[in-house]
């Protein structure tokens, strides 16, 4: 008979065993197939089949770039409110982390346009109760987890220049450009990941963060229609969940994400670096809150736009930031009339122009790739964003027995020029904090992607079913079948090893 150790570890092997084939089942398109945790995976926030008026969605956005431009005191610093969709196909997206323990998985909105994870307090006064979004809203409760702790006025990640006297506690109060605010307090408790330590093993992480817990909402934050659990700030000031694991060596200071632009949308969000030969950078403007680039000019059929270069200059609030909380694409007013001039003349012998409501349109007998020419975002080190005329335009409906297509880029008076979904879709976006770059890449963001592995301090990354790849080589594997066969071999050769044992003892008794 084998010792009771070795018992256990046979029984561990079965186990295991069945989980391979589960896992190969669910691989093969079996019912329950999934993402492993790890991978952040993307949802919609508006469900595909979900209207919402174009104008709404621009009152939108707008809202949240008055927000952008509002400074606060005490190195508070922005935090978004309201995310929309486009009517037709586009949406904001967002993943589901957990927190606590025992843990307990939110929806979060994905915004590289803020700082702070912040997640709806139980003890919320005037918070929604359910959501529109057709998702289950669910309330943190700092005294059902027990490695919560509150962040004390003098903690040095207390960055709110408000504390409460009475209890010492650090707190936050935020008030917006559209007359919402959220009012709360920052709690550290335990977030859990994925880590990969090797070509293909990961590992069942956890690591305490700082993130709020909102306990009132005002304005547009109380409306249930488009409630969700809160947002997943990942902009690069020191509260934010990128700052905070890689400061301590937990993921490289690099993340990624890639967006799916049609069908029911989604895609992945990685802690880490998406690699793919076709990527392309630009540095990053340094000393910006936001992350910022150096657009130099635009191209229409490959002819640059007659622009004063210092449109896109970056100088007090003007510049070009790359927000994934923005759903369109906003042009500084100085090169949006010029744009739009450029496609007119290019298309008017083929497609009639028309306005509609004030927006420029144009009547299509065709199809629009065979028509309409491409475009180019052209940025610092060489580096251009081409687009497709899908990526510029939205059919608004028929006319006259003809399809309307229209300019779906916004005019920004403020001479900011924000890139947001419309543009940040399809494609892979690499934000390197480290190198102080970001790249992208034309990619189809339901396939597997290819993530870096290297050893040492801010190199290591969170994954879930992607390709996975060191410094010198590139290796597609499924990462969870891999980890359980990692795992069943260690539980064979223990059990080989205890069978060993049991035959020693029987004959040197």
């Amino acid at each position: 008979m084998l010792p009771g150790n070795c018992m256990k570890l046979l029984m561990m092997v079965m186990a295991a065993t069945a989980a391979i084939a589960i896992d190969a089942a669910e691989e093969d398109g079996g019912v329950g197939a999934n993402f492993p945790a790890g991978v952040l995976l993307l949802e919609r926030v508006f469900p595909v089949n979900h209207s919402v008026g174009l104008e709404e969605l621009i009152a939108r956005d707008r809202a949240r770039h008055a927000r952008i431009l509002q400074s606060f005191a005490g190195g508070v610093v922005d935090f978004p409110v309201i995310g929309s969709s486009d009517p037709f196909i586009l949406g904001i997206y967002y993943t589901k982390v957990k927190l606590g323990s025992p843990p307990r998985e939110y929806n979060v909105q994905i915004d590289t346009g803020s700082d702070i994870l912040w997640v709806t307090c139980s003890s919320c006064n005037d918070c929604p109760q359910t959501s529109g979004l057709g998702v289950e809203l669910n309330f943190y409760d700092i005294t059902s987890s027990s490695t919560a702790s509150l962040i004390s006025c003098s903690d040095s990640m207390c960055v709110s220049s408000e504390c409460s006297s009475e209890t010492n506690q650090c707190t936050y109060t935020f008030h917006y450009g559209d007359y919402s605010g959220t009012t709360g307090y920052y709690v550290s408790d335990l977030i859990y990941f994925d880590t990969v330590l090797g070509t293909s093993l990961i590992a069942n992480s956890s690591t305490p963060i700082v993130f709020g817990c909102s306990t009132s909402q005002s304005g547009g934050l109380t409306k249930m229609d488009r409630a969700i659990d809160g947002i997943f700030g990942l902009g690069q000031q020191g509260l934010s969940i990128i700052s905070q694991l890689s400061s301590r060596g937990i993921s490289p200071k690099v993340f990624s994400h890639c967006l799916k632009g049609e069908g029911n949308g989604g895609g992945i969000l990685v802690l880490g670096e998406i690699l793919n030969p076709s990527i392309v950078y630009s540095p990053l403007v340094p000393s910006k809150g936001h992350y910022t680039v150096y657009l130099q000019s635009i191209a229409v059929n490959g002819q640059i736009l007659p622009v004063d270069p210092g449109v896109f200059v970056s100088s007090g609030d003007r510049g070009t930031i790359v927000d994934s909380g923005t759903t369109l694409v906003y042009l500084a007013s100085e090169a949006y009339e010029p744009f739009v001039n450029a496609i007119t003349a290019i298309v008017s012998p083929s497609a009639r122009p028309i306005i509609s409501g004030k927006r420029p349109c144009y009547l299509v007998s065709s199809s629009i790739d065979d028509m309409f020419p491409p475009v180019s975002l052209n940025f610092a080190g060489d580096a251009s964003m081409d687009l497709r005329p899908a990526d510029y335009l939205a059919h608004m409906g028929f006319l006259e027995g003809a399809a309307m297509w229209c300019v779906i880029f916004e005019k920004n008076d403020l001479g900011l020029t924000i890139l947001g979904d419309l543009v940040l879709k399809d494609k892979i976006i690499v934000y390197d904090l480290a190198r102080q770059r970001i790249g992208w890449a034309e990619y189809d963001c339901s396939l597997p992607v290819n993530v870096s592995i290297t050893s040492g301090k801010d190199e290591f990354t969170n994954a879930g079913q992607l390709s996975v790849s060191s410094s010198s080589s590139s290796v597609p594997v499924n990462l969870r079948t891999d980890a359980l066969l990692s795992l069943f071999w260690e539980l064979m050769i223990g059990s080989y090893l205890c069978s060993l044992t049991s035959i020693f003892l029987v004959v040197f008794p």
